[in-house]
């Protein structure tokens, strides 16, 4: 693997912080990964040791999958040229994406990135609602352009976090667990907790009805990510949409870290919770790790934008690279059937963590949908108090067992497992067997606590083996290239 690096990993340290910004920071700053190549859901290193990705959902069908690959280079020995041209990828990405939306989402803008998929949202709802005032969810993050900055409380909230501007109204996240409103200090259930979370949204639109005359758009991720792997009661978004709506809002979802099937059983998380945006984002999984990214909105929201006379134009926004790599992606989630492979492997990881959490007193709760699980550590069950500092130690002893994970939430003790969807059960046992381990070592330095624990029973699906040795016969091309 040694020839896979043009200089020494500490040559690569020195140029980089020479040359490239502080602020731009990296995984285990104290002795950082240098990563040469992947393949499926495997990164390797310079000396060529494999570590097994359960955090890198932009991978989405595995790290240089063949048919990915191959997409992008037959198109870039074509012609890769703006969408002011014809051109068939362009138009065949818009007709498969709409096709897995509920009407009335029908029309596409190609744009680079989450972030700028998500201020070309912003920019449509000002427009047809000419209105200003924007409600967000605390701990929300939704990209690094200055206009997301602004509606992105992870960042905000931040010591060093420019100020939340006026037209910016947060919402409290609906987390059940340690959040404003929880279960079970609130003997209600879950759709009444979603409902308490909604109504806080609602007394935000009056608030701002009262005295601007309506709500420009409610921003949120279907299942908040960099907050903690929040998963929605039911019923939440439903009830915020109407509330908003009311206000003469847009609701804009907000799918770069989830879409795409990751949940398993839908393509787009909002799904989950039965509602229809009005207007789409997505990105990161969306080109496998090129730059591609998109919104879908109505015909209606279209029209004010196009009615304005003020042209759209993005240098690379569809762009026949990006749109036939796009297309492959769709292919590739199709022909392997990785929806259902999500469900499968993600009821299996959730059921394991599940047990976990009754061996480890750490685990405080477990979430999760699909291939988006969340392990939250406590230290103390009943307070329940973030373990930062274990969650940190056990994300540098995974690294040291070669398997790559992370952490996040507002106090940073969230484990989250969000990986490339190639991952099977065998990769989850592995996982979690690991953790265990880890966790033994942390075990008698936490406090015992008398609590009574829950058994959440999760269905499995093996079904779907076949998924395995088809994934297994794709990659062969490239594990063979090593």
């Amino acid at each position: 693997m040694a020839y896979l690096q043009s200089m020494p990993k500490s040559e690569t340290i020195k140029l980089r912080e020479k040359h490239l910004g502080a602020a731009c920071q990296l995984f285990f700053r104290s002795s950082p990964l240098k990563i040469v190549r992947g393949i499926a859901q495997y990164m390797y290193d310079e000396t060529g040791e494999r570590y097994l990705d359960c955090i890198n959902n932009v991978a989405h069908v595995g790290h240089c999958h063949p048919h990915v690959v191959e997409a992008g280079r037959n198109q870039m020995s074509l012609i890769s040229t703006n969408n002011r041209y014809l051109h068939d990828e362009l138009v065949v990405l818009a007709k498969r994406l709409v096709k897995t939306m509920p009407e009335p989402l029908s029309v596409c803008f190609f744009v680079n990135s989450g972030s700028e998929a998500n201020d070309l949202a912003l920019r449509l709802a000002r427009v047809h609602t000419k209105r200003k005032d924007v409600i967000t969810l605390d701990h929300a993050y939704h990209g690094h352009l200055t206009s997301m900055i602004d509606v992105s409380p992870y960042k905000l909230n931040l010591p060093g976090g420019p100020e939340k501007p006026e037209w910016v109204h947060v919402a409290p996240v609906p987390d059940v667990y340690r959040g404003k409103y929880t279960y079970p200090n609130h003997s209600q259930s879950e759709e009444e907790l979603g409902k308490m979370y909604a109504d806080e949204v609602g007394r935000i639109c009056k608030n701002i009805s009262d005295k601007n005359g309506g709500v420009c758009a409610f921003i949120a991720e279907s299942l908040q990510s960099c907050g903690g792997q929040i998963i929605p009661p039911d019923g939440y978004l439903k009830r915020v949409f109407e509330y908003v709506r009311e206000a003469d809002g847009v609701c804009i979802a907000d799918e770069v870290q989830v879409g795409f099937g990751r949940v398993g059983t839908h393509m787009w998380a909002f799904e989950t919770q039965d509602v229809v945006p009005d207007i789409v984002t997505m990105g990161k999984p969306m080109g496998n790790g090129h730059p591609v990214a998109a919104v879908i909105t109505t015909p209606e929201i279209a029209k004010s934008f196009a009615d304005t006379g003020v042209e759209y134009f993005n240098t690379y926004g569809g762009n026949p690279v990006s749109c036939a790599i796009a297309n492959a992606v769709l292919d590739v989630i199709e022909e392997e059937r990785l929806l259902e492979r999500a469900q499968r492997v993600g009821n299996h990881l959730l059921t394991r963590c599940e047990k976990l959490k009754h061996k480890h007193r750490l685990i405080g709760d477990v979430r999760g949908r699909g291939l988006f699980v969340g392990v939250e550590l406590v230290t103390d069950r009943e307070t329940r108090t973030p373990a930062t500092a274990e969650a940190k130690h056990i994300v540098n002893r995974m690294r040291e067992e070669k398997i790559l994970i992370s952490r996040d939430g507002p106090d940073s003790n969230v484990l989250k497992f969000k990986p490339p969807m190639v991952f099977s059960t065998q990769d989850a046992d592995r996982l979690i067997d690991t953790l265990d381990r880890v966790m033994a070592e942390l075990d008698g330095s936490i406090p015992l606590t008398n609590i009574k624990l829950e058994v959440i029973v999760t269905s499995l699906d093996e079904t779907s083996s076949t998924t395995d040795s088809m994934l297994q016969s794709n990659m062969a091309q490239s594990l063979k290239a090593m």
